[in-house]
């Protein structure tokens, strides 16, 4: 027998059960239960390690932006039951919460707080502006671990992690110093995603590409010989100020007479060259005349091409290749930005003419520079244009092409990109090549579901250098202190090992290496040496950072002023958690020292949103892969997106989320939580309309709609009370943006749906036949003697049994939806709608009924905690008061069934069911048990026979037989006064088919309505021959015989002969009535 689990307390809710369940009255109390004793705390294996298995997940670190939305308490919900299933599994759990930084999003929205308060972020110090966005954190950070915690997520919330805190700052420091070290960090001058609404660059992966209904322009530009012009095609005339050639295709029949040739840009007046390039592409008319086929006479982009492309290198990535490949100059005519400037790389051509665009936004800058070809003649004409336009995803704004030096993780390596490709399942990587180093855990990266793993293979086979640095003061700054010399003044071993290298940076030995730092050198384009000193974490350093730091300056190197991507340090999530590289540096967080990294790491499943996949996943599996050669986990599971009303993801930065407060207050976590995983379906997105609850009525309405800057629709700021006007509130939305503050004036509304009834209904289900098991089991009948077992306590036995291993092969697979409804199943219609009606008669006079009654309530609270913790946890106490049910050693008088003793339901031990359960042949015979039943009451309905009404069943042996077996079952639950022979049925009883033969009821009505009957049988004749011929033609059909399974074309044959049988029984009870 398994031993009890006991854990300082018996109980959560010892009061009395209530009459109906208030989830407002209850998770308050459970909660703090779960807290004072420790529930959730993950213990790492002693040294050595032992045999009891382990589990971890580390929570996705949601930004302190803002409050979570319904998305988080979706990814969370479905964590939750993972992490409560394996420690019910007894597993050793770790669920490890924390919250990011989110660099240039939370500085974002500090910024526009300050905007409200007439301040800019230029009015601070760097530390003053830190101080207040640490105070943003702060507030958020507090108010997400408060809404975890309300949702019932069973985090060990005494290890969460920020990724700035003292213990991951010191893992991001130990990275980025071995990153350097290795030549797999450098500082280049490439053209980056920019994002001028934040001024800093982006990664590849921080890009949303959306479709956007805009122009192209054909703008002329003449030859510069005064002979003709050449017509080139742009959707972006603004950055015309900075081309810097013409291309067009060397097949295109033009090129001989334009080759060595050149235009003058209008406005600049630059004169530029016409260079021949395979990458343009060539008018459908010319690539028809020169037969090339039908993919190039078909490309969308040859239907609104000249053969002429203007080339701007510095703002557009395909010009700048361009640029590379015919070694064009690159000039830059924007500001950080976005708006038109010549302090930036713009020299020459800056003509009168072009001084008046100067200060334009981009979009002004457009209007304008085609208002002054179509004035000057040499616009030749417009079409609409739809096309894919790239957009920040923290701003939503069109990102901007820019010439910058910025930092990049070299993760085209092997080392990085090849080593995380290694990872994936050998069946899931496909042909793709896996050579490489062996390493642990090649070929361990499971995706579910599979689909989602051509997303991660096909980023690493096509990934580009990892832009790192972001032009924020908010994260972790770059420790790299760095200077510029002329070549003459440096040292003659950095110049020559500048001069050798190139534009390239490479590592050097020097005073500063002695002191145990890492020092790189590259030569710029102006011939000047750069030098850039990285300092390691502070621990490693002897001398003291203070002191390295103090010479770096002495000596004129300055720390570069960007910090590093939010994804570097969430990269390191799995590891920095734990404390690597050093966990005995931080007693106090991480006293445990190596044993939690070794214990946890690598964990066993991220559960995620496709979007992440490039962002955090791939990053995760790289740096873990480099550091510690091992996986950071082993399975990843991606989960579908939530949306609001309109289709739209669920976000942060657009404001548009539901706070699931707001649905555990109209209807309760549980209610919210097991929705939730009833949505987890894997396949699709899931859309959540939402209404809004007025905070002065109470009363709920649909909110007005706007459209946002960056196109979004979404809930207007400001509302007002749907039965009085002159009241106001403000949305979540308008708090979430900047735009509006809550106050007792205007109150924050909050968001209800009724998407979550059902759940709330369930889970009124689940205490009400917890309420009714209970007034059952008040006096326990002392007398053990039973003959024998009852073929409906056969039945739920083994339909427990059933479910049991549905559940556990569901969370397996991470079929959550399957999980839930196996549960929904097994409550409301096996144990409510049957197994509790059929046992009302006899429970109250048989122990052993009475232990079955109990063991079943007992183990689907334990099945159904990991959904729903709170109102089962609420629940236990109540049920395991009952005393004198178990055995003396225990065990709960179910044979093959161990339910161990816990305080708690949230440690209760996973229920035990042994295969000897399983009981095939109740559950057959139990199912035709429901079927009889299920025939009489819909007879009963249609021909509106009261409920009361008791009637008598006359049937043959074998159908008595059934009826007598089901111990009172169908008396009860069809209202049978009796059960007679066929030959006792008196005149103008009612047939009814069943089994391919008829029963006939009788005492149904005081007087039979003749005509109504042949109606019914009418009727149900036409539904039969509509079957019949449904599965004649699925047996017809030689496709479907000869490939489904054998059992399915088997099951097809037997439900075709019972549906025959019941059109004949149907047709001769009709005809009796002719």
């Amino acid at each position: 027998m398994p031993e009890p689990r006991t854990k300082d307390a018996a109980s959560v809710t010892p009061d009395a059960l209530a009459k109906s369940y208030s989830p407002a009255a209850a998770e308050p109390v459970v909660r703090a239960a779960w807290s004072e004793h420790g529930d959730f705390h993950a213990e790492p294996a002693a040294a050595g390690g032992d045999d009891r298995a382990t589990y971890g997940i580390l929570i996705p670190p949601p930004n302190v932006t803002a409050a979570l939305h319904l998305g988080h308490a979706f990814n969370n919900t479905l964590q939750d039951i993972l992490i409560r299933y394996h420690r019910m599994r007894g597993d050793r759990t770790l669920w490890m919460p924390g919250t990011d930084h989110a660099g240039i999003a939370t500085q974002t929205v500090v910024e526009k707080r300050l905007l409200r308060q007439g301040k800019r972020r230029t009015d601070f110090t760097r530390d003053q502006f830190i101080e207040q966005v640490q105070g943003w954190k702060d507030e958020y950070e507090t108010t997400i671990l408060g809404q975890l915690q309300e949702m019932g997520c069973s985090c060990d919330f005494d290890r969460t992690r920020f990724t700035m805190d003292p213990v991951c700052a010191a893992a991001v420091r130990e990275a980025f110093f071995r990153l350097f070290a290795d030549g797999l960090i450098y500082r280049g001058k490439r053209l980056v995603n920019w994002d001028p609404a934040t001024r800093t660059a982006l990664a590849d992966d921080e890009v949303e590409m959306r479709d956007v209904a805009g122009h192209m322009w054909y703008l002329q530009y003449p030859l510069a010989d005064g002979d003709g012009f050449v017509t080139v095609a742009t959707t972006r005339p603004e950055t015309m100020l900075g081309d810097t050639a013409v291309a067009m295709n060397p097949k295109d029949p033009r090129a001989a007479e334009l080759r060595g040739r050149s235009v003058r840009v209008p406005i600049t007046g630059r004169v530029i060259p016409i260079v021949e390039d395979d990458y343009v592409v060539l008018a459908a008319s010319v690539a028809e005349k020169l037969g090339l086929g039908p993919d190039a006479i078909n490309d969308p982009k040859a239907a609104m091409a000249t053969g002429f492309l203007k080339v701007t290198p510095a703002h557009d990535p395909n010009d700048w290749d361009i640029g590379l490949r015919h070694e064009l100059p690159v000039i830059n005519v924007m500001a950080p930005d976005g708006t038109i400037s010549d302090q930036h790389g713009w020299s020459d051509g800056v003509s009168d003419e072009a001084r008046v665009f100067l200060g334009m936004s981009r979009e002004d800058a457009r209007i304008a520079i085609v208002a002054w070809f179509e004035s000057h003649g040499l616009l030749e004409s417009v079409r609409d244009y739809e096309h894919s336009v790239g957009h920040s995803y923290r701003s939503h704004v069109p990102i901007e092409p820019y010439l910058s030096d910025q930092w990049y993780v070299r993760v085209t390596d092997d080392r990085l990109a090849g080593s995380a490709l290694r990872t994936m399942d050998d069946q899931q990587r496909g042909e793709t090549s896996a050579d490489g180093p062996v390493m642990a855990g090649d070929g361990g990266l499971t995706f579910f579901p599979d689909r989602y793993a051509k997303t991660f293979r096909l980023w690493h086979e096509n990934i580009r250098d990892w832009c790192i640095s972001r032009q924020l003061w908010w994260g972790h700054r770059i420790p790299v202190w760095s200077r510029i010399k002329q070549a003459a003044d440096a040292e003659e071993s950095i110049r020559i090992a500048a001069s050798k290298a190139g534009d390239e940076m490479v590592a050097v030995e020097s005073a500063w290496t002695s002191m145990g730092c890492a020092h790189r050198v590259r030569l710029l384009g102006d011939g000047t040496v750069e030098e850039s000193v990285c300092v390691p974490r502070p621990s490693t350093i002897d001398a003291g950072e203070a002191s390295i730091t103090s010479a770096l300056g002495d000596a004129g190197f300055e720390q570069d002023p960007d910090v590093l991507d939010t994804w570097f340090s969430s990269a390191l999530w799995p590891l920095s958690t734990m404390g690597w590289p050093e966990p005995a540096a931080f007693p106090e967080e991480i006293p445990e020292g190596e044993r939690l990294l070794e214990t946890f790491n690598p964990g066993n499943v991220l559960c995620t949103a496709r979007e992440i996949i490039t962002l955090w996943v791939s990053r995760m599996v790289m740096f873990n892969r480099y550091f510690e050669a091992r996986l950071p986990f082993q399975h990843v599971f991606i989960h579908a997106m939530i949306q609001d009303g309109h289709g739209q993801k669920m976000s942060k930065s657009l404001g548009n989320g539901v706070d699931p407060r707001d649905i555990i207050e109209s209807h309760g976590a549980d209610a919210m939580r097991f929705t939730l995983a009833q949505m987890a379906t894997g396949s699709q997105d899931v859309r959540m309309p939402v209404d809004m609850v007025c905070p002065h009525t109470g009363d709920t309405f649909t909110p007005d709609f706007v459209r946002n800057d960056a196109g979004y629709l979404v809930s207007a700021s400001e509302q007002k009370s749907p039965n009085d006007g002159s009241k106001m509130m403000v949305t979540s939305y308008g708090v979430a943006v900047g735009d509006v503050e809550a106050s007792d004036e205007r109150p924050l509304a909050r968001n209800t749906s009724s998407r979550f009834d059902a759940g709330r209904n369930f889970c009124n289900k689940l205490w009400n036949a917890v309420r009714f098991g209970l007034s059952n089991l008040e006096t326990v009948v002392e007398d053990a003697d039973e003959a024998e077992v009852s073929l409906v306590d056969r039945w739920i036995i083994s339909r427990l049994h059933r479910t049991t291993h549905l559940v556990e092969d569901a969370l397996g697979e991470y079929h959550f939806n399957q999980y839930a409804e196996a549960m929904y199943d097994l409550v409301w219609r096996d144990f409510c709608d049957w197994y509790l009606e059929a046992i009302k008669p006899t429970v109250r006079t048989s122990r052993g009924q009475q232990q079955r009654l109990h063991a079943v309530l007992d183990s689907i609270l334990r099945m159904l905690h990991p959904a729903c913790p709170f109102v089962t946890e609420t629940l236990w106490p109540h049920l395991h008061r009952v005393e004198g049910l178990r055995e003396v050693d225990g065990g709960t008088g179910v044979p093959g069934l161990d339910l161990p003793i816990a305080d708690r339901c949230g440690i209760s031990a996973w229920p035990d069911i042994d295969c000897s359960t399983h009981d095939e042949a109740a559950e057959t015979e139990f199912a035709r048990v429901q079927a009889l039943v299920a025939a009489v009451r819909n007879l009963r309905g249609e021909r509106q026979v009261k409920p009361k009404r008791r009637i008598t069943l006359h049937a043959s042996a074998p159908i008595r037989t059934l009826i007598a077996d089901a111990g009172g079952v169908v008396e009860t639950l069809a209202g049978l006064e009796a059960v007679l022979e066929v030959d006792a049925a008196p005149e103008g009883s009612i047939p009814l088919p069943f089994e391919g033969g008829q029963i006939l009821l009788s005492n149904l009505l005081d007087a039979v309505d003749v005509e109504g009957e042949r109606e019914r049988l009418r009727k149900a004749i036409e539904a039969k021959r509509k079957q019949v011929a449904g599965f004649k033609g699925k047996l017809g059909n030689a496709g479907y015989v000869n490939n489904a399974k054998p059992e399915m074309v088997a099951e097809t044959r037997r439900m075709l002969e019972v549906a025959e049988a019941d059109l004949a029984a149907s047709e001769t009870g009709l005809a009796a009535l002719e």
